[in-house]
C-alpha cells in the first residue's frame, strides 16, 4: 500500500472496530468521509474499493474456540488467581495492543484471549508450590497462526507467574530465527540481535510491544543470530538469580543445543541460583511431531532428543510440557500404556489435548483441494494445476547427482504467473508487502542450487526481453512477453483485466525478483527484514527447510515436487496454506495430482481428527481415549514415516465403528475369480427371496433390505482381495463382523449400485439384472504391473450419496441437518453433504456392489490389450456406528509393503543434529 492508503486504512479500521454492527455501506461511508482530507487525496476511487472489500473481510473473519480433552484430575486454578488478583496481565495487555495493531479481526483477538486462557488453565498453577508436572498438546492447522497462539500464551504464562520459558523451534537455523524474532517481537519488547551486536553504551532497539511499555522487557538468554551458549547465559545468571523478570530461551532442537542447555542448568542447580530450577518451568515444543517423539525401534532405545526435552522437564519440580504441531499424528502415536518407566515418561500429552479453530479467512487444505470437486466430474480445484511434464528433466525420485540442464516448462510457468501475480498485487496497491515463490523439488541441496541458477537464468531472460521490448506497441510480438500474456490469460485475466497495465508495470518487478536456496549451504539467505520501503520479491528454492516451520511471506505460486505419503510430512510441506488477504484469487499451486489427491484425502482425515476432539469434549472423553480413538482409526494405516513405525511387520489394531471401506485397487489375475464370487452372491440372493424383483430402485442403485449376514460373508470369503488395497483385508473386516452379528452386524442392506441409463452408458445384463456400470477410469502407471488402481491417484470407487441408501427420510434429514449445524450454514444454502453424515445415522451396515467399466482414455495404446473385457467387480462396505467401538480388529502389515504403497522416507539431505 501507499503511505496515504495504508494510514486511510489504519484510520478507517479503527472508527470501523468501534462501531457495533459495522457493514458494507456503512464501511464505505466511513472510508468516504475520512478521503475528504488532503492526507487521502492521493487514495484512487479503485484503491478505496480494494481497502473497503478488505476490511469487510477482516470484520466479517471469525474464530471458534476450539475444543479441550483433558484428564479426569484436571483441576481448573485459573479464575481463582485471578479473582484473588494474583495476575497483573501486563505481557497480555501489551501483546493484545500489537494485535490491535497490527489489525486483526477483534473476534480473532477475542478468541485468542479465551483460547489462551484455556490452555493456561489446563497447565500447572506457578503458585502450587508442591512438585507437579503437565504434559499437554495444542493441534492447530498448518500455517494458521500457531506461533501467535502460543506467544499470547507465553505472555500469560509470564503474568501468572512462570518465571523460565523454552521454546524448542525447528531443527534449523532459520526456523529458530524466526521464532526468536516473533518472541522479541511479542513478548520480549526489544530486538536482540541488535543486543548482541551493540556497544554496551547503546541503548537497545525496542520493538513490537516494546513500543506500548519496555519497563519489564524480559532477560532473553538467546537472540535472533545466536542460539543457546553457556559461557554467554552464565554471564547472564545475576539477572536470572534476581527473577525480577521472566526469562526467555529459544533454542534449536538440536541434541548438542539440549545438552548443552541441561548440562548449564544443572551446573546452575545448586549453590546461590538454587532458584532458578525451583521455579515454575513453560516449555514450548514448535512443531513438536518433528524429532521430539521417541522414534528408535526397541525398548532399549530411547532417542536423544526425547531423552533429552524429559532429562530437561526431569530438572524442574514443577514443569509443564505443551507440545503444537498441525500435524498431531506421531504424538498420538506415543504409547501411553507400556510398562517401562523409561517409556512412561514419554511426551505424550495424557493431561490435555486442545484444538485450535482456524478463523474464517484461513486458507487451508479443504479450500484448496476440496473446493469445486465434485463426484464423478473430471474437475480440478481452481487454486491448482498439475505436474505431468517433470518428465527426466526432474523425476520425482531422482540422484544426488542429478543434472539439471532444463527445467519443466510447468516450472517455467510457475514462474511467469508469479511474476504476473506479483504484478498484480502490486497494481492493488499491495507493493510494500512481500511476496514469494516456493519451488520444493528435491531433496538434495545440490539439486536445490542447481534449480535456483535455472530459475534465475529464465528470470533474466524476461528482464532482458522486457526491458528491449517491454514498452513498444508490438511488445507483444517478443515472444517472452508473448508467453507473459499467454499466463495472463490463462491465469488472472479475470482477476485483473487490463493487460497493458500488467505490461507496463512487469519490469519493476521481474528486476527486482531474486532467486534464493533456502538450505544448509545458504542458511541465512531469507531475510524479509532487509528490504526497504517496497516488499520483497523471492523466489525460494528448498527442501526441508521449506518444508516445515519456516513462513514465506506473501506466498502466493507453490511449485511442489515431492514423493512422501506420509500424513505428517505431507501437510508440513504444506506452506502454501495460511492468510492471503487482498490475493487469494491469485494464489496457485503445482503439484503431480497424485500429490494432489492424497492432499485432499489427508484434508478430510485432518478434519475428521478436529471433529473427533470436539466429540471426545462433549463426552467427557480423556486424552488416552482419544489417542486410543485416533491409532485405531482406519487412517492410521498411513500416518507416520517408517522411522516412526519400527521394521519387519506392523501390527494396527483398528477400528472400523462408523467407517467405509472399498477395494481401490483390483488385480488383474483376479478379475475373472471375482466376477464368479459375484455370481454366486447374485444366485445366493435369488434363492434366499432377493432377486431384482425385490430390489427398491434408489439413487444409487438396486437396494436389498435386511438381507443375512451369512449371504455377504460367504461372498467376502470368496473374494480375491489386492494386497495393494490394505484397507480392504477381508479377514480383520471378517473377525470385526463375527463379533458383532448377534446385536448389531447380524441384518444387511446391498445396494447393487447402477446408473441411470443413457446413449453412452446403456442398460446391460449382469447376472440376470438390469444394470448399468458405473465408469471408473485407473492409474495407468499401475498397469505395467497388472493393477487396475480405480480413480487412479484418488483411490474412491463410490460417488458422493451412496451411503444413504437404506436411511429413512426423516433419518437423512437429521443427518443434513446435523451438518448445516456443524457449518453454520444458513438456511437455503446449498450443501455438498459427505456421506459420513448419513453413515453417522446408519442401523444397518451396508453392502455396496460395484460393477466397473474401465476407462481408458489415460492408458497408453499398447496397454490397452492388457484392460478386460465387460465389468470388473469391486465392493464396498459402510460400518455405522457400534455400541463397542472400542474393540479393535488387527491388520498385520509387513513394512516393506508399506514402503511399495507409500513411499520410501522422504528425509532431506540438509536435516541432522549438526545441520546449520
Amino acid at each position: 500500500m501507499s503511505d496515504a492508503l495504508t494510514k486511510l486504512d489504519g484510520v478507517v479500521s479503527q472508527l470501523v472496530a468501534g462501531q457495533d454492527r459495522p457493514t458494507e455501506d456503512s464501511i464505505r461511508e466511513t472510508i468516504a468521509s475520512m478521503r475528504i482530507s488532503p492526507m487521502f487525496a492521493d487514495v484512487t476511487d479503485e484503491q478505496a474499493e480494494l481497502l473497503a472489500r478488505q476490511i469487510e473481510e477482516r470484520v466479517g473473519i471469525s474464530m471458534g474456540v476450539g475444543a479441550v480433552v483433558s484428564d479426569s484430575e484436571f483441576v481448573p486454578w485459573l479464575n481463582d488467581a485471578k479473582a484473588a488478583g494474583r495476575i497483573d496481565p501486563y505481557y497480555w495487555n501489551r501483546y493484545r495492543q500489537l494485535l490491535q495493531k497490527k489489525r486483526l479481526p477483534r473476534d480473532v483477538i477475542t478468541s485468542t484471549d479465551e483460547v489462551t486462557d484455556r490452555i493456561l488453565d489446563h497447565m500447572g498453577n506457578p503458585h502450587d508450590t508442591n512438585p507437579w508436572d503437565r504434559k499437554g498438546m495444542v493441534v492447530g492447522h498448518v500455517q494458521s497462526g500457531k506461533t501467535a497462539n502460543y506467544t499470547g500464551l507465553v505472555c500469560k504464562a509470564a503474568d501468572a507467574g512462570y518465571r523460565l520459558i523454552v521454546v524448542i523451534a525447528g531443527i534449523h537455523n532459520n526456523l529458530r530465527n524466526q521464532t526468536q524474532a516473533r518472541i522479541d517481537e511479542g513478548f520480549v519488547g526489544r530486538d536482540t540481535g541488535r543486543l548482541e551486536k551493540r556497544d554496551t553504551r547503546d541503548k537497545p532497539k525496542v520493538i513490537g510491544v516494546g513500543t506500548f511499555d519496555d519497563r519489564r522487557a524480559p532477560v532473553s538468554l538467546t537472540t535472533t543470530l545466536k542460539d543457546f551458549n553457556k559461557a554467554t547465559a552464565t554471564t547472564n545468571t545475576s539477572q536470572i538469580a534476581s527473577y525480577a523478570v521472566p526469562v526467555v530461551l529459544v533454542i534449536k532442537k538440536n541434541s548438542r543445543t539440549l545438552a548443552n542447555l541441561v548440562d548449564w542448568l544443572r551446573e546452575h542447580s545448586t549453590g546461590r541460583y538454587s532458584e532458578m530450577v525451583d521455579q515454575p518451568m513453560l516449555l514450548i515444543d514448535d512443531e513438536a511431531d518433528n524429532a521430539s517423539i521417541n522414534i528408535k525401534y526397541g525398548r532399549e532405545e530411547v532417542s536423544r532428543i526425547n531423552g533429552q526435552i524429559r532429562d530437561l522437564l526431569g530438572l524442574f519440580r514443577r514443569s509443564c510440557y505443551v507440545g503444537y504441531t498441525a500435524t498431531p499424528f506421531a504424538n498420538i502415536f506415543i504409547d501411553p500404556d507400556t510398562e517401562d518407566d523409561v517409556y512412561k515418561e514419554d511426551l505424550f500429552p495424557r493431561h490435555f489435548i486442545i484444538g485450535l479453530d482456524a478463523p474464517s479467512n484461513y486458507f487451508g487444505a479443504r479450500k484448496v483441494f476440496l473446493e469445486g470437486v465434485t463426484e464423478d466430474a473430471d474437475t480440478r480445484p481452481p487454486h491448482l494445476r498439475y505436474i505431468s511434464d517433470n518428465g527426466d528433466l526432474l523425476p520425482v525420485k531422482h540422484r544426488i547427482n542429478h543434472d539439471v540442464t532444463e527445467l519443466p516448462a510447468s516450472m517455467i510457468d510457475a514462474l511467469r504467473a508469479f511474476l504476473v501475480a506479483r504484478t498484480i498485487r502490486n497494481l492493488r496497491g499491495q507493493g510494500n508487502q512481500h511476496a514469494s515463490m516456493l519451488v520444493n523439488a528435491s531433496r538434495f541441496t545440490g539439486i536445490q542450487n542447481l534449480l535456483r541458477n535455472r530459475l534465475h537464468e529464465h528470470l533474466r531472460t524476461i528482464e532482458d526481453a522486457l526491458r528491449v521490448d517491454g514498452a513498444k506497441t508490438d511488445a507483444d510480438s517478443n515472444p517472452v512477453i508473448a508467453e507473459l500474456r499467454r499466463c495472463w490469460e490463462d491465469e488472472y485475466s479475470e482477476a485483473y483485466s487490463d493487460w497493458q497495465a500488467v505490461r507496463s508495470a512487469l519490469l519493476p518487478v521481474v528486476a527486482s525478483a531474486t532467486v534464493i536456496s533456502v538450505n544448509k549451504d545458504s542458511p541465512n539467505s531469507l531475510d524479509y527484514d532487509a528490504g526497504g520501503q517496497n516488499g520483497l520479491t523471492v523466489i525460494a528454492v528448498g527442501g526441508f527447510s521449506l518444508s516445515r516451520g519456516l513462513t514465506l511471506e506473501g506466498l502466493t505460486v507453490s511449485y511442489f515436487l515431492r514423493n512422501s505419503l506420509m500424513y505428517d510430512t505431507l501437510m508440513q510441506m504444506g506452506r502454501w496454506f495460511g492468510y492471503r488477504e487482498g490475493y487469494e484469487d491469485l494464489c496457485r499451486v503445482w503439484m503431480p495430482e497424485e500429490a494432489a489427491s492424497w492432499y485432499a484425502h489427508i484434508a478430510d482425515a485432518t478434519e475428521e481428527l478436529q471433529r473427533e476432539l470436539k466429540r471426545m469434549e462433549r463426552v467427557n472423553a480423556t486424552p488416552m481415549q482419544f489417542g486410543l480413538a485416533v491409532r485405531s482409526h482406519p487412517s492410521a494405516l498411513m500416518v507416520t514415516a517408517r522411522n516412526k513405525m519400527g521394521s519387519g511387520v506392523k501390527h494396527v489394531m483398528v477400528g472400523l465403528s462408523n467407517s467405509f471401506v472399498e477395494t481401490t485397487r483390483l488385480g488383474l489375475g483376479s478379475i475373472d475369480h471375482n466376477r464368479k464370487a459375484r455370481n454366486r452372491l447374485m444366485a445366493a440372493l435369488e434363492t434366499a427371496g432377493f432377486g431384482e424383483a425385490t430390489a427398491e430402485p434408489v439413487a444409487g442403485g438396486k437396494l436389498l433390505r435386511q438381507v443375512p449376514f451369512g449371504i455377504v460373508d460367504d461372498f467376502l470369503r470368496d473374494f480375491e482381495n489386492h494386497p495393494d488395497s490394505p484397507l480392504s483385508a477381508v479377514d480383520p473386516i471378517r473377525r470385526y463382523i463375527r463379533d458383532r452379528l448377534d446385536d448389531e452386524l447380524g441384518k444387511w442392506d446391498v445396494l447393487v449400485v447402477s446408473l441411470n441409463p443413457t446413449r453412452e452408458k446403456p442398460v446391460e445384463d449382469v447376472c440376470g439384472w438390469s444394470l448399468v456400470p458405473i465408469h471408473r477410469s485407473i492409474g495407468a502407471d499401475d498397469l505395467s504391473r497388472n493393477i487396475l488402481s480405480v480413480s487412479g491417484p484418488s483411490a474412491r470407487v463410490a460417488s458422493r450419496g451412496y451411503e444413504k441408501a437404506g436411511l429413512a427420510p426423516e433419518m437423512i434429514e437429521l443427518a443434513e441437518a446435523d451438518y448445516r449445524a456443524e457449518n453454520n450454514a444458513l438456511p437455503g444454502a446449498k450443501l455438498n453433504y459427505p456421506d459420513r453424515v448419513y453413515r453417522a445415522r446408519r442401523q444397518r451396515p451396508l453392502l455396496l456392489l460395484y460393477n466397473i467399466r474401465i476407462k481408458d482414455g489415460d492408458v497408453e495404446e499398447q496397454d490397452r490389450s492388457k484392460l478386460p473385457d465387460g465389468p470388473v467387480v469391486g465392493w464396498g462396505i459402510s460400518f455405522p456406528v457400534s455400541s463397542r467401538p472400542d474393540q479393535k480388529v488387527e491388520y498385520i502389515l509387513n513394512t516393506t509393503k508399506l514402503r511399495e504403497l507409500f513411499g520410501d522416507d522422504d528425509a532431506d539431505e540438509d536435516m541432522g543434529d549438526d545441520d546449520a
